[in-house]
């Protein structure tokens, strides 16, 4: 069945007002620090962008696409989804940014206990995490 451009277009609005609601649970997720949940959310997340690209290439494709600079009414619409797009686009950024500040805590606060564990065990690897070795200069045969 083909769709008309408004109905495109509700479809678009649509995607993104779900888009926009779910990156606010993301937040919510990360701040709280349940990976289940940010897995789920990641996968619906994925979902939801398949969808809008489809929707976006279907507007731009459609015989009526002429209409959306035409019509004032659907130009109106258009610049509305726009601006959902870069609700979106911003929520993700934050989302990604306290996410990478989130993971180097948890790196952090992961060094802390191996070094509690005990010092002289203590070495890095060559992307500079750390890590225990047990037999740190113990198992040398010469």
């Amino acid at each position: 069945m083909k769709h008309t451009i408004e109905q495109l277009l509700e479809l678009q609005h649509t995607a993104l007002v779900s888009l926009a609601e779910l990156l606010n649970q993301e937040k919510t997720a990360i701040a709280h620090r349940r990976a289940l949940e940010i897995e789920q959310f990641a996968k619906e997340k994925l979902t939801l962008i398949n969808s809008i690209q489809q929707h976006d290439y279907l507007i731009a494709h459609h015989s009526q696409r002429q209409q959306l600079q035409d019509d004032a009414l659907l130009g109106q619409h258009v610049e509305e989804i726009q601006q959902l797009v870069t609700l979106c686009k911003q929520r993700n950024d934050i989302n990604g940014e306290v996410l990478q500040r989130a993971q180097l805590s948890f790196h952090k606060l992961n060094n802390l206990f191996q070094q509690s564990r005990g010092r002289h065990q203590m070495t890095y690897n060559c992307d500079g995490k750390a890590q225990n070795v047990r037999s740190l200069g113990t198992n040398l045969k010469a």
